[in-house]
């Protein structure tokens, strides 16, 4: 049976939201952001206009475009809205994944032997907009790529279908920056050799592109392709992330114990990068040796920057641990997860320092989780 995956996209939802708040903020070149070395996490369609984009310098932003309006942003409401719209769908669709705090995919396959697919996606789509405002693109396919690749084709507020014999004509003429596994750098190695389109991918010999970016190259091919079996993931909200470590002998080492709980800091922070996740409660937890059991937990703005959530424990950490007393174990949580990416929440931090966190990952993500690591907890969680 020829599967039917849907892509569903909030177009440029911070700035979606800010708006249902604020109608003032409707119509005018908008940035989401903050500080003037932080850097943009939303722009409105106004603000893209004059070359604004997500995760550029704030400074830059302001150059090109000195008349915006700059909001900080609220994650309470984004994480609210978001989680409106995903009850909504959940409703309604045999099979959702939200793949962020904007984004889903849902599987359809076989709906159309009882009515058809696409009619069903445009009436949830005008009753997501119907209940909560705010404007959504989306896109009819075969598999998530070309759903997905389709929806950004449709935005703003746009939507098509793209049915298999479609498949190929559609995203044959269209750049390889389109392409979800395309970034800068396979971009530039791609544009070296003449590859500019997704056509002209497509008919590369598998083996090359192996041989010029890695074991990905399979996967960029069979996508250039339209070859995309990956499946729609049934969304199940996490509720916490956590690590705990029991000591061999019970200690007084507080240097060993802050230096045990910022690894932990950073491993975590990492898996909810990976997982798309963002944290705003920070939870510690000590036991004695005598096995009394403490906690303390702080509230914080949503993020998954370990810098941030490594200060925040030990903070919590020094305002915990109240006897002169050896430890048994201690233990880092973080709960009160929202889906979205750590980029989203930066919003008074430096694009220096989101790309060391971009590397640092990418490190991470090819060599093992161990490979590279901040020196304060490197030694204590290997």
């Amino acid at each position: 049976m020829e599967r039917a995956i849907v892509h569903m996209d909030l177009d440029t939802f911070f700035v979606s939201c800010e708006r249902l708040v604020n109608s003032q903020l409707k119509g005018i070149p908008l940035i989401i952001g903050g500080g003037d070395r932080g850097v943009v996490s939303s722009c409105s369609y106004e603000a893209r206009t004059f070359g604004v984009r997500s995760a550029m310098p704030m400074r830059m932003a302001l150059r090109l475009c000195p008349q915006a309006k700059v909001v900080k942003g609220d994650m309470e409401l984004y994480s609210k809205m978001s989680h409106t719209v995903t009850e909504i769908i959940e409703e309604s669709a045999p099979l959702m994944e939200k793949s962020s705090i904007d984004e889903f995919y849902l599987d359809l396959t076989g709906m159309d032997k009882f009515f058809g697919a696409y009619k069903w996606t445009n009436e949830l789509g005008r009753r997501i907009e119907k209940e909560t405002g705010l404007p959504i693109s989306y896109a009819l396919s075969i598999n998530k790529t070309v759903s997905k690749i389709a929806t950004g084709e449709s935005k703003p507020h746009g939507h098509r279908e793209i049915p298999s014999m479609a498949v190929h004509s559609f995203l044959n003429p269209l750049p390889i920056k389109k392409m979800p596994m395309v970034g800068n750098a396979t971009f530039q190695l791609l544009s070296r050799v003449g590859i500019r389109t997704i056509g002209t991918l497509s008919e590369m010999p598998v083996e090359v592109l192996q041989q010029m970016i890695g074991k990905n190259g399979i996967d960029l091919w069979k996508k250039a392709n339209g070859i995309d079996d990956t499946p729609v993931i049934p969304y199940s909200e996490r509720k916490s992330i956590s690590k705990e470590r029991t000591f061999s002998s019970d200690t007084m080492n507080i240097n060993e114990v802050k230096g045990i709980i910022a690894g932990m800091a950073e491993k975590l922070a990492h898996q909810l990068r990976q997982e798309k996740w963002l944290t705003s409660t920070v939870v510690i937890k000590i036991r004695y040796s005598n096995f009394d059991t403490e906690t303390k937990q702080c509230r914080i703005t949503y993020t998954s920057a370990d810098h941030t959530l490594a200060r925040v424990a030990l903070e919590l950490f020094d305002k915990v641990y109240t006897r002169r007393m050896r430890l048994r174990l201690v233990g880092l949580r973080f709960t009160d997860l929202v889906h979205g990416c750590y980029q989203m929440n930066l919003f008074e931090d430096t694009s220096e320092l989101i790309n060391l966190y971009q590397a640092m990952d990418h490190i991470k993500n090819r060599f093992g989780k161990d490979a590279v690591g901040r020196a304060v907890g490197f030694n204590f969680l290997r």
